[in-house]
């Protein structure tokens, strides 16, 4: 199946690296013009510069998606710049890892702040347009920690699942309108994030138990092995896509089988 989005414009927040930027990289291959969108305004540019293409076809913006102000900003940029987003894809997270009893409200509201009011105020600042032209896709990144939970990441479970609630409810609204919107939920996935988790734990437990766990982690995937970027971005990618037309309000696990809900 090719999939060409010529004269589309896709934004992805959140897109400096990992999941984003290979989604980026991806939609910019096949024919998009890309916005890269991140709170790092240097690292949105110079990932847009590593893209394929001249600016007219790509462009780095930086957006603190926990403000709707900036996000309104951002979106103006983009459309200046590119056009009006088609496509819109929030990949910008962050995490905590550490019990319930331990956390606190400053805790709970800094995740909350990126991880459930960023795709609110993201949706909020460029549904209208995509309800007026008639067509838009909006693909969230969750969690399936959403959808069964996880120990030590309860509220950043929880903020990923007031973003499938939210999915599920805004798809009802604007269907009708030819706007589309998914949750892509990962398991797994070996990114600049996770590496840099991975590389905590390891000095905390020491090399021979952190090998025990990476080989007991592993059994836990039916396809023995982490995730990639780009295994989401190739999901994302197709969402994105006028294949995917009948496709909304869905929360499509990539998770090597880890999940199976």
């Amino acid at each position: 199946m090719q999939i060409e989005f010529d004269g589309k414009v896709a934004l992805i927040v959140g897109a400096a690296q990992g999941i984003g930027f290979a989604t980026a990289n991806e939609l910019r291959n096949s024919g998009a013009k890309v916005a890269v969108a991140d709170i790092n305004g240097e690292a949105a540019h110079a990932a847009a510069d590593r893209l394929d293409g001249d600016d007219s076809q790509k462009l780095g913006v930086q957006a603190d998606i926990s403000s709707l102000e900036s996000v309104e900003a951002m979106i103006q940029t983009v459309t200046d710049r590119l056009g009006a987003p088609d496509i819109v894809v929030v990949s910008a997270a962050l995490l905590d890892d550490k019990l319930f009893l331990d956390s606190g409200p400053k805790d709970w509201k800094r995740i909350i702040d990126v991880c459930l009011y960023g795709p609110l105020n993201v949706m909020h600042a460029v549904l209208p347009g995509m309800v007026e032209r008639k067509f838009g896709r909006i693909i969230c990144m969750a969690s399936d920690s959403a959808r069964v939970g996880q120990a030590r990441l309860s509220y950043y479970a929880a903020a990923k699942g007031g973003v499938i609630a939210l999915i599920k409810s805004v798809a009802q609204e604007v269907g009708p309108d030819g706007v589309t919107l998914n949750v892509v939920s990962p398991g797994a996935t070996d990114t600049e994030l996770r590496q840099a988790r991975e590389k905590q734990t390891k000095e905390a437990i020491g090399e021979e138990r952190y090998a025990a766990r990476t080989k007991k982690v592993l059994r836990m995937y039916p396809a023995r092995r982490i995730g990639l970027p780009e295994d989401h971005a190739n999901m994302i990618t197709y969402l994105a896509s006028d294949q995917a037309s009948w496709v909304t309000g869905q929360v499509l696990s990539v998770n090597g089988g880890f999940v199976m809900p």
